[in-house]
């Protein structure tokens, strides 16, 4: 029996792409729907990737002018305003992700969640390159019997410029949110102008200069680690790999502080990196997702509910992943102050 496809509504870009072959690697018979606006590149995409069909998506028909087709889960690429992605898969009481809104913009979604909770499982996928730095600070607090702080520095190298879509949000999400989402001594607050400013060192130990950034992931962390300070900050420059003179790469510097298991006070840096880049990383995080949305892995699919991504991705399958790939997390130094 053939399953149901996997609908990949803008799945023509640069992220859908990458998240089509991450699927195929791991399921190499699962069908695909490559969804667009254009017929003949979602086709020229379906063929480059294989067991897999190309359609134009019509985001003001109810069923995205996909007529009564089956369809086991969406994923969604872009910036869905109309909410056609995620109309049509509560409608069929489909798995939802979405990747492209930032923090102010999730208000339509989980509203959507909330008048049919039962409907399927919804990812809010806005974390920083879906699930990376969430997974990657959870597995390193588990140093920690308490975290007071946790401070992300996420460097994007110049040349990674993951495609058209990529850019789009970034422009959005720059002009619309001028201010940095932050958790301060237990308070949520605005960063801005000179409080914005920020800088962190690169796993090569450069000196980085960065800015406040609103993502989801400090409201995700703080909720699941109770910390009180949690900030995100980003940059864009040379990765430390290029410095080396290698290829491009990703890096997320991961600072914690508070208490190990002892009492006794502990600080961390550690590095979430990926050789191929952050779209690279985006679609193992995307790939993961989907996978336990439909139950790819054989154990039963995620049920109905409103989810972070690093509530659904198995942490020890997506570490095992993720250096598979020739990525890891890397340990960078650490202070830790025992008794007197």
């Amino acid at each position: 029996m053939i399953p149901e496809p996997i609908l990949l509504m803008g799945g023509t870009g640069a992220i859908g792409r990458l998240s089509a072959r991450a699927l195929r690697a791991v399921y190499p018979d699962l069908p695909l729907l490559i969804g667009g606006r254009d017929l003949l590149k979602s086709r020229e995409v379906a063929d480059e990737i294989g067991q897999a069909e190309g359609v134009v998506i019509d985001p003001r028909a109810e069923d995205l002018g996909l007529g009564d087709r089956k369809v086991r889960a969406v994923a969604v690429f872009y910036a869905d305003e109309r909410l056609a992605g995620l109309r049509f898969a509560q409608d069929r009481r489909l798995p939802h992700l979405s990747i492209s809104s930032g923090v102010y913009e999730i208000a339509p979604e989980v509203a959507t969640y909330m008048h049919s909770p039962s409907a399927a499982a919804m990812v809010l996928g806005y974390e920083w390159l879906v699930g990376a730095t969430t997974i990657g600070a959870l597995v390193c607090a588990k140093a920690y019997a308490k975290i007071h702080e946790i401070t992300i520095g996420a460097l994007v190298d110049e040349q990674d410029g993951g495609g058209p879509a990529v850019a789009e949000d970034f422009e959005r999400l720059s002009q619309m949110m001028p201010a940095a989402l932050t958790r301060r001594d237990g308070s949520y607050v605005w960063r801005s102008n000179d409080d914005a400013r920020a800088e962190f060192h690169a796993i090569d130990g450069t000196r980085i200069e960065a800015a406040g950034f609103s993502s989801i992931d400090v409201a995700g962390l703080a909720a699941a680690t109770g910390a009180s300070n949690v900030q995100f900050n980003i940059a864009t420059g040379i990765s430390s790999s290029r410095r080396r003179g290698e290829p491009k790469s990703t890096e997320i510097i991961i600072e914690l502080a508070g208490e190990d298991h002892d009492g006794h006070p502990l600080r961390t840096r550690h590095a979430v990196f990926h050789p191929g880049g952050a779209a690279q990383l985006t679609a193992l995080g995307v790939s993961m997702i989907l996978e336990r949305l439909a139950g790819l892995d054989g154990n039963a699919p995620t049920p109905a509910g409103l989810y972070f991504p690093f509530q659904v991705i198995d942490h020890a399958t997506y570490l095992s992943r993720l250096q598979a790939e020739g990525g890891s997390i890397v340990p960078l130094d650490a202070e830790r102050a025992g008794p007197n």
